[in-house]
């Protein structure tokens, strides 16, 4: 059903009634059909590309012909991620969602390490285990192409606008968002956001106090205290933790420019690079670590991120490479791993090195200090 007086129309994930259409669009987008040849066609997709692009169509038109509501497609989603987990990872385990009630919706604030396997393996979690999936915060930076947009709305994906540089534009759009977290906590949808803009290249993981006075804005419209009104957002602290970062190399050497240099240059599919690596790249074991539902009453934001803080360093489970990297001796360290570790880091510039090693050996350092 559409509802003439949407505010959040532009931001929010698309309801049932506008998934045939948006489904419609993608097999119709031309920058979709050429990814899809690029990655399962290589070699094929210059020279044939007119043949297999109308195949290509029909096959997603039958693959697509079931799939008419959310509900559908986080079950195609749900398919497609348990192949990722086979093929791209040793198991995933999780801790503290017992805790939790499927009944309730959560405002999961998380460490953010991959930008599309992090909200994605909450999911996981939580489908099998008989919640309902969560909205999942998205910087616009991502949706460069149309068909990113698409694909992103119908999985729940919500638009954060980090493109808005006007102050004014800035706090309407800000405004927006803090009103929609609300709007879907209280609608019994829970969400997904990182506790800072973009992920923890360097293993330090920290909420920016920033994310929760955007919460807080929904509560200041409604004149309730910051301690009176964040309660109620039944916050929960989430750490993720790979024992391998298919990324922890690129991320390296971007720091090492940085530090090297003083500015990195990103490239123009960067960020779809590093969601595909993240995605296919062999991650070894994953654990998703569900802290403790926020009830206290914090005055600022500043001692409320110290708590979320203070839950996702505890909860996160370290593997060998955390010892190794951190020169810890652990049980788990044997010296398989450590060839392993070493192998890893042999052919890297010594600086590289430095910050891949600091990268893991940081969650350590901080949950055993």
């Amino acid at each position: 059903m559409q509802i003439d007086n949407d505010i959040y129309q532009d931001i929010r994930p698309y309801n049932d009634d506008e998934v045939s259409g948006a489904i419609e669009r993608l097999i119709n987008d031309k920058d979709f059909i050429n990814a899809i040849l690029n990655y399962r066609f290589p070699q094929l997709s210059g020279v044939l590309g007119w043949v297999l692009t109308p195949l290509i169509k029909r096959f997603l038109i039958k693959k697509w012909s079931n799939v008419k509501t959310v509900a559908d497609v986080q079950r195609q989603v749900a398919k497609y991620m348990h192949g990722t987990i086979k093929h791209s990872c040793d198991g995933v385990t999780y801790t503290g969602l017992e805790k939790l009630d499927p009944k309730q919706s959560y405002l999961f604030v998380s460490n953010h390490r991959d930008i599309a396997m992090d909200p994605a393996m909450v999911n996981w979690c939580m489908f099998n285990n008989g919640f309902n999936t969560v909205r999942i915060a998205i910087g616009d930076n991502l949706l460069k192409k149309p068909c990113a947009t698409e694909l992103m709305r119908l999985n729940k994906s919500f638009i954060v606008r980090r493109s808005a540089k006007a102050p004014r534009e800035m706090l309407k759009a800000l405004g927006l968002l803090s009103s929609y977290i609300s709007h879907s906590l209280e609608t019994g949808n829970s969400i997904w956001i990182a506790q800072k803009e973009g992920r923890a290249k360097d293993g330090n993981d920290r909420t920016d106090p920033a994310i929760l006075k955007m919460f807080f804005m929904e509560g200041r419209q409604r004149k309730l205290s910051f301690p009176e009104f964040m309660p109620q957002l039944n916050i929960v602290p989430v750490s993720i933790s790979y024992e391998n970062d298919p990324c922890d190399i690129a991320k390296a050497k971007e720091l090492y420019q940085k530090q090297t240099q003083g500015s990195y240059e990103k490239g123009e599919f960067e960020d779809i690079e590093s969601i595909i690596q993240g995605i296919v790249g062999h991650k070894r074991r994953i654990h998703v670590s569900f802290g403790d539902v926020i009830r206290d009453e914090f005055e600022t934001p500043d001692l409320l991120a110290a708590e979320i803080d203070r839950q996702i360093t505890q909860n996160y489970h370290l593997f060998p490479a955390n010892y190794i990297a951190a020169g810890i001796e652990h049980e788990s360290v044997t010296d398989a791993e450590t060839a392993r570790f070493n192998e890893k880091v042999a052919d890297l510039p010594l600086g590289v090195i430095d910050i891949l090693k600091t990268m893991y050996a940081t969650p350590a350092l901080k949950k055993l200090s």
